[in-house]
């Protein structure tokens, strides 16, 4: 039984009636340029084949009544008195996006939803943006509120930051509403301006979930964006016109050595070469260079590692046993970090024995189980 099956049919258990429709929202997996979206850089996702459905129906009054099938639980909030802080758990990212709607001064009317998924909760591949852009689809449609994918990547992200208290960029919103079938999405997260990127039929994007939950919780990761905003004050002293390491180039930042501490010239160090690498890998996908494509995504999980510290014992074990096979031509951890998914780079012919070879040999060196799965580029969050 397909997501979207499911999900309607646990909207009639539910709620006792029919669903209006249903809304299905991707997840992501970022192919190269990691925790570059928010220092105003480049960033090249693309949604995955697995995502999020939503099953609803409007509702007469700003009442939202979510049921979570990963929680088998029904919550319910009135919109007007949705704060942040206000609902906690799963139910913050909807209820934020109906409290980020209301402050857009979008008059998006209740809704009863239910919201299935088969995304790994905390694996990296955006769950949570996944919820945002399916009960934003949900909500706008039943309110007549015109679908922008821009606009409403601007809402989850809001959700997200303002409401449920994580600092993440756009990019994942971005990426779950606005990719198209067949293509990565260049992102240029400043201007929010996209570039497809086809994905040539020789290659294959492989997804490696480690088993392992992220540890990374919001302290840590606003501590990296901490660490970025730190750079960029200092450097500003020797260039007025900097607004985010987007504008600090390899000269500059040496430049502004002496003042940084060791640990935030790491993490700006990172960045600064990250911004380049979705530019880079969009070049080589478009011309069908396969192996620049790749040695891209190793030298990104490398920095990861080494200069933003946010890999981990197994993503390290997963990756170098990808490398290993003769079919990868890359692979790098995706996500924030600290466990969770990576993504390799394969060749299309050779898939199968890759996913079997990275699995026995991750075992082999951890003794933990991987899951992998093979992916072509999704459409964004869309009505069915």
């Amino acid at each position: 039984m397909s997501l979207p099956v499911q999900a309607q049919a646990a909207f009639t258990r539910t709620f006792g009636r029919t669903p209006d429709a249903i809304a299905v929202a991707p997840g992501r997996v970022n192919l190269i340029g990691e925790h570059t979206d928010y220092n105003d850089g480049f960033v090249l996702p693309m949604a995955v084949e697995r995502g999020v459905a939503a099953a609803f129906s409007g509702r007469a009054d700003r009442v939202v009544r979510a049921y979570a099938g990963a929680f088998d639980e029904t919550r319910e909030a009135a919109i007007e008195q949705l704060a942040p802080g206000s609902v906690d758990g799963w139910m913050a990212y909807v209820g934020g996006v109906a409290w980020a709607l209301r402050e857009a001064g979008d008059a998006a009317r209740g809704v009863d939803v239910a919201i299935l998924s088969d995304l790994p909760i905390g694996a990296g591949l955006s769950s949570s943006a996944a919820i945002e852009m399916a009960v934003a689809r949900s909500m706008t449609a039943a309110s007549g509120v015109p679908w922008s994918p821009p606009e409403m990547a601007r809402v989850g992200q809001r959700a997200e930051n303002d409401f449920v208290g994580v600092a993440t960029g756009i990019m994942d919103q971005f990426a779950s509403a606005a990719s198209v079938r067949g293509s990565a999405l260049l992102l240029d997260c400043r201007s929010l301006e996209t570039q497809l990127v086809p994905i040539p039929p020789a290659a294959a994007v492989v997804v490696m979930d480690t088993g392992v939950r992220r540890a990374l919780r919001s302290s840590e990761y606003n501590a990296r964006r901490s660490a970025c905003e730190q750079a960029v004050q200092a450097i500003r002293t020797l260039d007025p016109r900097v607004r985010a390491l987007r504008d600090v180039d390899a000269e500059l930042l040496a430049r502004a050595r002496a003042s940084l501490t060791s640990e935030v010239y790491r993490r700006a160090k990172h960045v600064v070469d990250e911004i380049q690498r979705p530019l880079a890998m969009a070049r080589a996908l478009e011309a069908g260079d396969l192996k620049t494509a790749g040695r891209l995504m190793n030298e990104s999980h490398a920095s990861l590692r080494d200069l933003y510290d946010v890999s981990s014992a197994e993503l390290d074990a997963i990756t170098a046993e990808a490398r290993s096979h003769r079919a990868c031509y890359g692979a790098r951890l995706t996500g924030a970090g600290f466990g969770g998914c990576a993504v390799a780079l394969v060749a299309a012919d050779d898939v199968e024995d890759f996913m079997n070879h990275v699995r026995r040999g991750y075992h082999n060196r951890t003794g933990r189980e991987a899951n992998t799965f093979a992916t072509r580029p999704a459409d964004g969050a869309h009505l069915i």
